[in-house]
């Protein structure tokens, strides 16, 4: 992820979040964001809280990013992000993420629309369409490939440090 300037939340110790894959009518729900000059996007979520649960972290993220509320299923799989690993290894050497990817739908009439805390880099929500998903700068990278080729299905639940 782009993000260049160091950020509050890297710690030494590992960061538990959890992200919405919502997949409607051919097109996967991505927040778009933009950090310098570069935009790229990611799927709904954020970091959990102290005393929350996974789902409800998940419930709160949406709702602060999609402006709406979501339905979880079940999960689909877990990504680690060590950031000393990826593309921003000096910006991102003390962030260390696990991600618990759910599958989720929006309730009939959900109005999807940034949300009323949106993360600070966040311009926006999009809809990509997956036949042409490896032409977005979209995170994590090798998402991409398993959605363009419909194998979401094969993924194992645990994916580790995957770019």
């Amino acid at each position: 992820m782009p993000r260049t300037e160091p950020n509050k939340l890297f710690t030494k110790f590992p960061r538990p979040a959890a992200r919405a894959l919502i997949v409607h009518a051919g097109k996967l729900l991505a927040i778009h964001m933009r950090s310098g000059p570069a935009d790229f996007y990611v799927l709904p979520g954020g970091g959990q809280r102290h005393g929350e649960t996974l789902q409800q972290a998940l419930l709160r993220e949406c709702r602060e990013e999609l402006g709406c509320r979501v339905v979880i299923h079940e999960l689909a799989f877990v990504r680690e992000y060590i950031g000393k690993h990826h593309e921003y290894p000096k910006q991102h050497a003390g962030f260390h993420a696990v991600e618990c990817i759910f599958r989720c739908t929006l309730p009939n009439g959900a109005k999807v629309r940034p949300g009323h805390a949106p993360d600070p880099e966040q311009i926006g929500v999009a809809w990509l369409p997956i036949r042409r998903v490896t032409d977005f700068d979209l995170y994590p990278k090798t998402l991409r490939r398993y959605l363009r080729d419909n194998k979401l299905r094969l993924l194992p639940i645990y994916l580790s440090d995957i770019v």
